[in-house]
């Protein structure tokens, strides 16, 4: 996955005149913070170059991450096309390239974001992303916010930030802000699977209907030590391999993700959880299944119109 050509030259002219060896210091500090998911009240973003380093170094997979949710989000709710978006965490705008990627009949956003640094970073990328945005200062670290209504709302890679207590508050105010949607993303480890169970419980519990990745509203039936993520691939830019020292022209982000719905979405019959396996006229598949089980399946030509769908499908998919 690339990110759309508009956004990509928005931060090409973000980054010039950024030494590179600048850019490697701050995207090591910034990894660092995010691969230790380090909770001390600090900003992760706390000024200009480490807002551009983040272009550099980040927001290709995180925009991916985003992307490839509101993707699962969209195979099944072909009827959901969002008007407005509220953002929680926007930093640079990512989920709000996304989104317009993604539905294109979006006409406003609200961004909210504490980082005055990654605000003005994201407040000019979104000149050129073609809909009415507004930017605002917050903090759901160190402030309680009110937030506006939107048919979509979206918080991604920002739950890790939070105390227990204070995700499920905020969860609980995400929902009600989302008219019709509301979309979490967080980091594919089985940490972020565990905070994403615990926003599923608390929406199952307000009466939400769980969209996806979900095929059920049943007890996940996953249990450690594994744990449910998907994963995509993203191109790296020459700036994205040169700040990360990085030789491939590629990387796989792994995340998971949550959307719930106010409206009963369509019935799904399995997702795909895992890479799949092909070898012999074999497809070998590990499903979550509508009962509320999760098994590894092994599909053949015997199977017909279901192993010309899994010789296809791709972690992540859903057999509807």
């Amino acid at each position: 996955m690339e990110l759309p050509s508009a956004l990509r030259q928005a931060v090409d002219t973000a980054l010039e005149g950024v030494a590179l060896a600048d850019l490697k210091r701050a995207s090591d500090v910034l990894s660092r913070r995010y691969r230790a998911e380090t909770r001390d009240g600090r900003l992760h973003i706390s000024d200009e170059l480490a807002a551009k380093a983040y272009l550099a170094a980040r927001l290709p997979a995180t925009y991916a991450a985003v992307r490839a949710s509101l993707e699962g989000v969209a195979g099944i709710c072909p009827g959901f096309s969002p008007r407005s978006l509220l953002d929680i965490g926007s930093g640079p705008g990512t989920a709000l390239w996304a989104v317009k990627d993604c539905w294109p009949d979006l006409t406003s956003a609200i961004m909210i974001e504490a980082s005055s640094s990654i605000r003005d970073v994201g407040s000019n990328l979104a000149r050129h992303v073609g809909l009415e945005t507004q930017w605002r200062a917050g903090d759901v670290v160190r402030e309680k916010l009110d937030f506006p209504q939107a048919d979509l709302v979206t918080i991604a890679y920002v739950l890790d930030e939070l105390a227990p207590a204070e995700r499920a508050a905020l969860i609980g105010q995400l929902w009600a802000a989302a008219r019709s949607m509301l979309v979490i993303i967080e980091p594919g480890t089985p940490a972020g699977w565990q905070r994403i169970l615990a926003a599923r419980e608390a929406l199952l519990a307000k009466g939400a209907h769980i969209a996806a990745p979900c095929v059920h509203q049943r007890e996940c039936p996953i249990a450690a030590p594994d744990w449910c993520h998907f994963s995509r691939r993203v191109a790296r830019s020459r700036i994205h391999r040169l700040t990360k020292d990085a030789e491939v022209p590629w990387e796989d982000e792994k995340f998971v993700y949550l959307a719930a719905s106010r409206e009963k979405t369509a019935d799904v019959a399995a997702r795909v959880i895992a890479p799949r396996r092909v070898g012999g006229g074999k497809v070998a598949l590990k499903l979550c299944n509508q009962d509320g089980t999760a098994q590894e399946r092994l599909v053949t030509r015997r199977d017909g119109d279901l192993f010309r769908w899994a010789r296809r499908a791709d972690w992540g998919d859903a057999l509807l």
